[in-house]
């Protein structure tokens, strides 16, 4: 949370009752620096030289003394005991970024090259950054011109949208013309299936004064990127009262959008009562540790700290970390930095705690490792993961009755029912394909091979060689791949112009399954 007035609302102390320690570590404090605030030795008749040598301790007013830095440390101390906090712990199955719907202006005007290399260039540009900065978000892409399209549906994967985003342009349009009113509802709609607030993008260069209103009435927060020059104006743009961004050279525009647009996202997850509040009583750490430092100078004597440290060393050789960072961290503490740093190879060897070990090899790729940890755990969250390790590793059968625990556990589970009709339409889809394949040794199939699960026994099992042979008449998948001429421009100029004709009998491209249902 990076809003200053998010923050001083959420802001509070866990236990607050450790903040009573406060007002006696101050009397204390007080008592002990009394005595020092004493004045000069008066005496009369003695030469000043003379009377600064038989003076014993001098004045300190303005000197720092060991009890400053310890009445200091004491306090953070007890600051950090309280529990501050102004954020919940972050959800780990749910992305930590707003759904947004980027819609994208592919009009004539778009062309235009006074914003190199052009303005709808430097808008694709923008948005790789903005897909960039939101690493792992669910994000869906809309274009419009005269009509209004569903370029992708939403999808964590930024690297599936980058190809259709660098597809269009004003040619693949069906008619000419700027409906952002049209993709407006489009963007809603979308977003209207997600179980989280989110908001909406909009990359354009003008906008007709028609379309204003619709934009500041929409019920979903609405931000605009503009890709004009910097000075030029528009009356569309200037009669909105959503923020309007002007594109920048630097990041500064995209990283201002992206916390407009997750605001309300922000906002929701502080309402979340499920999750509980984080703990940042670490943060306090840094700055007593800097204080602890004073104690080194010279004259700061601190008895009690050296018999603490001695009675440290006296402990077993056991009892002491490995490393400096387990002298403060947990192992799952260090785990969630390096799962928020998304080294989750190293946060699966760190974590304890078996969920999110799970999770962490899940994330890496390590999807039957992750089965087999997640076997612990009964829970719904853990069988939810189970789920979609199965179908990532191609355990279809697996997947479909990991669901079904998910929906046993927890009926409302998000994303379980959707995952378990995704599942069972891939069993029955690859048993139908099975049932009507006619291979088998009668093709000569080597020991190079991968075998898809097909516990009914339905046909034959399908197999599918890894290497083709020389002379074998066999295409690998990429040699396959390689022969397709369709290039992206085309597949949209050909859907666009599809849906154009028949508005409602064409439904968009959908995004990969397992991603689809991911939440």
């Amino acid at each position: 949370m990076t809003d200053l007035p998010l923050f001083l609302e959420a802001f509070h102390f866990l236990r607050p009752l450790w903040l009573l320690l406060i007002p006696l570590i101050v009397l204390v404090w007080w008592w002990v620096r009394r005595p020092l605030q004493r004045g000069a030795m008066q005496a009369e008749g003695i030469a000043p030289h003379l009377r600064e040598a038989l003076t014993v301790g001098r004045p300190q007013r303005r000197r720092l003394t060991p009890i400053d830095s310890t009445a200091a440390i004491l306090i953070l101390g007890a600051l950090g005991a309280a529990g501050p906090t102004w954020s919940r712990q972050p959800d780990p199955f749910a992305a930590q970024s707003a759904p947004a719907v980027i819609v994208l202006a592919v009009t004539e005007g778009m062309e235009q090259s006074d914003v190199a290399p052009s303005r709808l260039e430097r808008g694709k540009q923008k948005i790789r950054d903005f897909l960039e900065l939101r690493a792992g978000a669910r994000t869906a892409l809309v274009a419009y011109a005269g009509t209004a399209h569903v370029v992708l549906p939403m999808t964590e994967d930024a690297q599936v949208m980058v190809p259709y985003l660098e597809g269009l342009s004003p040619e693949v349009m069906p008619r000419e013309g700027a409906v952002a009113a049209e993709a407006l509802a489009l963007a809603e709609g979308i977003l209207a299936d997600e179980g989280a607030p989110g908001g909406i993008l909009f990359v354009t260069d003008s906008l007709d004064p028609a379309d204003a209103a619709p934009l500041d009435a929409s019920a979903v927060p609405v931000a605009v990127l503009a890709t004009r020059p910097e000075g030029s104006r528009d009356r569309g743009l200037d009669a909105l009262s959503v923020p309007v961004v002007a594109v920048s050279p630097d990041p500064s525009d995209i990283r201002r959008l992206d916390g407009m647009l997750n605001a309300a996202y922000r906002r929701a997850q502080l309402d979340d009562v499920e999750q509980p509040w984080e703990d940042r009583a670490h943060w306090l750490a840094w700055p007593a540790a800097l204080l602890l430092l004073l104690w080194f100078r010279r004259g700061w004597t601190m008895r009690w700290a050296a018999l603490a440290a001695l009675a440290l060393l006296g402990q077993p050789q056991a009892a002491w970390a490995e490393g400096v960072a387990d002298w403060f961290l947990t192992p799952d503490q260090q785990g969630r930095i390096a799962f928020d740093r998304k080294r989750f190879e190293r946060a699966a060897e760190l974590y304890v705690d078996p969920l999110w070990r799970g999770y962490a090899l899940y994330r890496d790729g390590q999807y039957d490792a992750a089965i087999e940890v997640l076997d612990r755990v009964e829970t719904a969250q853990a069988a939810f993961i189970q789920g979609m390790a199965n179908i990532k590793g191609r355990h279809y059968r697996d997947g479909v009755r990991a669901f079904e625990t998910v929906l046993a556990r927890d009926p409302n589970y998000p994303g379980a029912a959707e995952n378990l009709e995704t599942a069972q339409r891939i069993v029955t889809y690859v048993e139908d394909q099975q049932a009507q394949s006619d291979t088998g040794e009668d093709r000569g199939i080597g020991a190079d091979e991968e075998v898809y699960d097909n516990e009914s026994e339905q046909g034959e099992e399908t197999l599918r060689e890894r290497g083709s042979e020389e002379g074998s008449g066999l295409l690998t998948a990429d040699q396959w791949m390689n022969t397709v001429d369709t290039r992206t421009e085309d597949f949209l100029r050909m859907r666009f112009a599809l849906e154009a004709a028949a508005p409602g009998t064409v439904e968009p491209a959908e995004a990969p399954a397992a991603q689809e249902g991911e939440r």
